[in-house]
This record gives structure tokens, sequence and C-alpha cells, in this order.
């Protein structure tokens, strides 16, 4: 297959994963971390009552989990680095999809815990500022993280969008 093809092929999944309103990360992620967290709360946590995605704790604290907290486009962010980077293997970039999902979804999860556990535990204050700064600046971390992470596991050479513009621009010049 032409090198030109695969990237149209690459980018158009990327857009159209996108639709409707990254759904699809929603759709597989919610579950993967609500169920998860109720187990961990059910270890912390004397009484445990989940009703959607409303935790009960201890019959006082309510913990919503929203759809920002499930990290979707985190997620993407991670599909669009992985997709974007050419000269990968399909059996390769799966993996490196289902490494970089699982280590987000684990890294999620323990967020969500640690925050909970602040949340009952802690002052409002701590529990406010900590959750600030993971909304802020953990997510983009934890990304970037399993990005660097994920290079160095599958000893990626190319760059995410950059060596695929490097690859057209060349064979337009030519």
């Amino acid at each position: 297959m032409d090198n030109g093809l695969k990237i149209f092929i690459r980018y158009l999944i990327i857009v159209l994963i996108a639709i409707p309103n990254l759904f699809i990360f929603y759709f597989i992620f919610t579950p993967a971390t609500i169920y998860p967290v109720f187990g961990l709360f059910k270890i912390f946590f004397k009484e445990v009552l989940l009703t959607d995605i409303v935790f009960q704790i201890n019959n006082e604290f309510f913990i919503e989990i929203i759809s920002a907290c499930i990290a979707g486009s985190a997620y993407y962010l991670l599909f669009i680095l992985n997709l974007s980077t050419p000269k990968i293997k399909i059996k390769k970039r799966i993996k490196m999809l289902l490494f970089s999902f699982a280590f987000l979804l684990i890294l999620n999860i323990l967020r969500i815990v640690i925050l909970s556990l602040i949340f009952v535990y802690s002052s409002e204050n701590l529990f406010d500022i900590s959750h600030k700064l993971f909304w802020y600046f953990g997510t983009t971390f934890f990304v970037v993280l399993i990005w660097f992470i994920e290079v160095k596991t599958f000893k990626i050479k190319e760059i995410p969008i950059y060596s695929d513009i490097k690859f057209l621009y060349n064979k337009i010049r030519k």
C-alpha cells in the first residue's frame, strides 16, 4: 500500500473515532473506571453504594464520576499520538494502544481513589487544591509520561505528525 494512502487512512481513523464526541472512549472506559474504583472503595470505606455514576460513602459523602473524571480526551490524545506515528506495523500499534490505554486507566483509577480518600478524610481546602492540580496538570502529565515510556519501550523512532508532514513535503518536492 502506498505511504500516502496509509497516512490518509490513519488520519481518517483519527477523525472518525472522535465522532460523536469521543463516545467510544467514554463507552469503554466509564465502566472500566467505575467498577475498579468501586472495588477499591470497598477496601478503604466501611459502606459504599454505587448508583449509576454516584458513590455514596459511609452514608455521608457523595462522589460523582462525571465524564471529565473518565478522561476520554486523554485516551483520545494517546490514540492520536499512536496513530499519527508512521512506520509502525499493525500488531505493534495495537500492542502500543493497549499498553497506553491500560497504563492511563490504572493511573486514572488511582487518581480517583486518592482524591476520594482526600475528600473523605481531609479538609475541603486540601481536596480542592489536589483536585485542581490533578485537573490542570495531572492528566496532561500522565499522557506525556505514558507517551515517553511508550517511545522507549516500543523503540519508536518517528515523531507523531511531524514525520508524516516531512514525508509528504519530500514527496511533493520530488
